[in-house]
């Protein structure tokens, strides 16, 4: 219909969510062509919403591929981005995904990946972004548990963990409930 109406932004936006999902499914090479395309299309006619989200989940589709290097760079972007438009709503996110992407070398004290799980775990605070603030702290506990700090990591996890009443069958809230049957033993 997009094409056939010529909704050329529709279109692209349609195309970033659906190359979005392919990263997330595992198919790095087509979701990572089809974000680029997607996000070139949108920069050619201006159309600069949610830019910061599109340039975040391409990241993370190097970041998941293994290029540390250029998911840096799209991060950086991103987060400038941000910061110079005020485009706040994947701000934690794009700091929680630096903070792992530091942490690609392996190196429990890859310098920097600590401040950026605590950056995006404050931004989540001022904004009430609970799903955030959980996704964040479980990178930052599973940093401490590497640097054996366990005690520090069940503590800091359980506490946001312990908020929620309710969406235990989501991902992030599985993948926290198992890191702290992990840190329990």
């Amino acid at each position: 219909m997009c094409n056939e109406q010529g909704f050329t932004e529709l279109l692209a936006w349609a195309k970033c969510f659906l190359a979005w999902a392919l990263i997330e499914q595992g198919n790095l090479t087509e979701g990572i062509a089809k974000l680029s395309e997607g996000i070139a299309v949108l920069n050619s006619i201006r159309s600069l919403i949610s830019r910061s989200l599109f340039l975040g989940a391409l990241a993370d589709g190097y970041r998941k591929a293994g290029d540390a290097k250029r998911a840096l760079e799209l991060l950086d972007e991103a987060i400038d981005w941000a910061n110079r438009t005020g485009e706040r709503f994947y701000e934690c996110e794009l700091h929680r995904l630096k903070g792992e992407v530091l942490l690609m070398g392996h190196d429990p004290n890859a310098p920097g990946a600590d401040n950026c799980f605590h950056t995006a775990i404050e931004l989540a605070r001022v904004q009430s972004a609970k799903s955030w603030e959980l996704r964040a702290t479980t990178s930052l506990a599973q940093l401490l548990t590497k640097q054996g700090k366990r005690d520090e990591a069940r503590t800091r996890l359980a506490d946001i963990y312990n908020w929620f009443t309710e969406g235990f069958e989501t991902a992030d809230l599985k993948d926290a409930k198992a890191l702290l049957n992990d840190l329990a033993t």
